[in-house]
């Protein structure tokens, strides 16, 4: 019974590596078709602020787990946020960042992101794919990883770290910071957000 119990346990374990090796493959696949056929592709073209804006916001969509991030920014904002305040905090939130990346993005022009693996993450369902940005005249290139996480089988992208800042980690300081400082408090937010994409 004891070697029974202990082969079954091993083919367990084994099983839970493979899929973590094809779940580590399809996260860094992912990341590449994000970079490769969206962004390089779009930055490198001559097309209208307008359209690359139209590109990032079907990238952003398809990519990112928005209602993911939109938790997770609002903090403990988001359970006393109503469904109305939520979901319109997750279409600026959208609109504000495809708006605000696009134009961020530009910096990479010319170049191509460089794929230098995986790092494992706290929780076994996320992983950081990692990748670098060479720069001019040989300088560091720009580190830039990329949170995955795995959602019954599907892969969405939760954060984007540049150089060691975490937007997802920025963005909850900022709009927690904002929203505890405003007499609206979670409205005094949306009408900020909804000044900034109309400016944009």
């Amino acid at each position: 019974m004891k070697i029974a119990l202990y082969f079954i346990a091993m083919c367990l374990s084994f099983a839970q590596i493979a899929l973590a090796d094809i779940n580590n493959d399809k996260a860094i696949k992912m990341v590449e078709n994000l970079t490769q056929e969206g962004i390089e592709k779009i930055i490198n073209s001559t097309s209208s602020q307008e359209e690359k804006n139209k590109v990032f916001k079907q990238l952003f969509t398809e990519n990112l787990d928005l209602d993911f991030i939109g938790k997770y920014v609002l903090g403990r904002y988001w359970r006393s946020a109503t469904v109305a305040q939520q979901k319109e905090f997750i279409n600026l939130y959208k609109e504000f960042n495809v708006q605000t990346w696009s134009k961020r993005f530009d910096e990479f022009k010319g170049k191509e992101f460089v794929f230098k693996g995986v790092n494992s993450a706290n929780n076994p369902n996320q992983v950081f794919v990692i990748t670098e940005v060479p720069v001019d005249n040989g300088g560091k290139p720009i580190d830039v990883k990329w949170r995955v996480n795995n959602k019954k089988g599907e892969l969405k992208i939760i954060d984007i770290i540049i150089e060691n800042v975490s937007l997802a980690q920025t963005a909850r300081n900022e709009y927690t910071s904002y929203i505890a400082k405003s007499p609206d408090g979670i409205e005094g937010l949306l009408k900020n957000l909804r000044i900034k994409v109309n400016k944009e």
